[in-house]
């Protein structure tokens, strides 16, 4: 990545390929520490609620950190937006560390509206890993956007495999300590919040989103290198606008709604967003529960983790091709694929019936698809608005998602209950099909999908 800013006068430029690769790395491995601590509390946060409060209240208490996850998005983005990302990610892993030590305190007095709290707060650490992904693009390459964005996305893929091994480490550890079982993991991962955001704190200089204002007040362009051909995504990138290096007092979500109201491509990266995860979400949830209709009671736990494994590898582990795709072929491309994923997943597993093998089919299709809506999506979002407005914008549609996710599961459960597995595959399809529509709109000339 270059920059032109060798005109007489004018200050030396910022290595921003440097800077890039710097931040890439530190969010790589932030994004695995923070991925650890998420995934634990997702592995046991279940089993300790129905510990503390009983199985009737524990999906609503596992679904209090999907929720605080989308909430705490709209005021950790209205950090980054006035003072950059740095602050705002280790504002979000704090809150997280602190909802953390809340469930263990629970876990001591179980006192339950404590750990409703705590599972509301813990959702600030997902807050981060979402947000990390955004941060990986402030200052790449429009050719390289999708890659480097899907890079820390498959970061995750790394604290997810390794979590549920240090959740049983954690959990015999804590116990010698005197803490009750199971909430020894929340205080590891309270432990890992922290790290990541020491880690950030002290190392995420300069901020990325700050030096991409400070460059796009300079009218700067951002040119790919000389070598580089020319791709698909490259003609969908928007050129970089002059805008002030801080946000203005009013790029709240009231003014990331109106930027995304009157840009096309910011609508449909937010749409694609929230429709592969509501329909992501919705086949998941109920996947266990279908696994359990047709297999023993002493069989059900070992498929369920195999299962939902392979989804988990759908998800994250192809997510770099999906990102060097999305560069090659275009956002909206990828974006239909990932629709077309999700279509064929809900076709497999709701024709599955027990077949177990087949329903493993569907539950990769889901994670692909997934992933191309999720990276795709992203990646089109950032690039569509401008720069001033882009962590309102970015948090915006990470509360619709998050909103999105949590509503999914709810439904799901009464469709599960009162018209079947196969029903709620069909109704996951209807809901995917719109985006299909979307994606294929034409964008009317002189539409201000970009910057400026």
């Amino acid at each position: 990545m270059a920059t032109d800013l060798t005109a007489p006068g004018t200050a030396a430029p910022p290595d921003i390929a440097s800077i890039q690769r710097r931040t890439l790395r530190l969010l790589f491995t932030t994004q695995i520490v923070g991925g650890v601590g998420v995934t634990i509390g997702i592995a046991v946060g279940a089993l300790l609620a129905a510990r503390i409060a009983g199985t009737a209240v524990a999906g609503v208490a596992q679904s209090a950190g999907v929720v605080g996850a989308a909430l705490l998005a709209v005021p950790v983005t209205r950090i980054m937006a006035r003072h950059g990302r740095r602050p705002g990610l280790v504002v979000a892993y704090a809150i997280g560390a602190v909802g953390g030590v809340l469930v263990v305190l629970s876990a001591m007095t179980h006192w339950i509206p404590l750990l409703f709290l705590g599972m509301l707060l813990f959702g600030g650490g997902t807050a981060a890993n979402l947000q990390a992904r955004y941060t990986a693009v402030d200052l790449a390459e429009p050719a390289r956007r999708g890659r480097q964005l899907s890079l820390i996305v498959w970061a995750t893929t790394i604290g997810a495999v390794a979590a549920p091994n240090f959740a049983a480490l954690a959990d015999r550890v804590t116990t010698g300590w005197g803490l009750p079982p199971l909430a020894g993991p929340f205080a590891f991962s309270s432990a890992a919040f922290v790290l990541a955001a020491v880690v950030l704190l002290g190392l995420l200089r300069p901020d990325p989103l700050l030096t991409a204002r400070r460059l796009a007040a300079a009218d700067t362009p951002v040119v790919p290198p000389t070598d580089a051909a020319p791709t698909a995504a490259v003609a969908e990138a928007p050129a970089a606008a002059p805008v002030a290096v801080r946000a203005p007092r009013g790029a709240g979500m009231r003014a990331a709604w109106a930027v995304v109201r009157e840009r096309p491509a910011a609508r449909l990266g937010i749409a694609a967003v929230a429709v592969g995860h509501l329909v992501m979400v919705a086949v998941m949830a109920m996947t266990p529960v279908r696994l359990g209709e047709s297999h023993a009671d002493a069989d059900v736990l070992r498929l369920v983790g195999i299962v939902l494994s392979l989804h988990i590898a759908g998800m994250y582990a192809f997510s770099p091709v999906v990102g060097w795709l999305t560069d090659r072929l275009g956002r909206r491309a990828v974006i239909l694929g990932g629709v077309g994923f999700l279509l064929a997943a809900c076709a497999v597993a709701g024709t599955a019936g027990h077949h177990t093998p087949r329903l493993s089919v569907g539950l990769v299709l889901l994670g692909l698809g997934w992933s191309g809506t999720m990276v795709a999506g992203s990646t089109l979002l950032s690039e569509s608005v401008p720069t001033g407005v882009r962590p309102s914008v970015q948090g915006f549609s990470d509360l619709v998602m998050g909103l999105a996710g949590a509503a999914a599961a709810v439904v799901s459960g009464f469709v599960m209950q009162f018209a079947g597995y196969p029903v709620l595959t069909l109704l996951a399809a209807v809901a995917a099909a719109p985006l299909v529509a979307l994606a294929l709109r034409p964008v009317p000339t002189g539409a201000p999908d970009e910057e400026g």
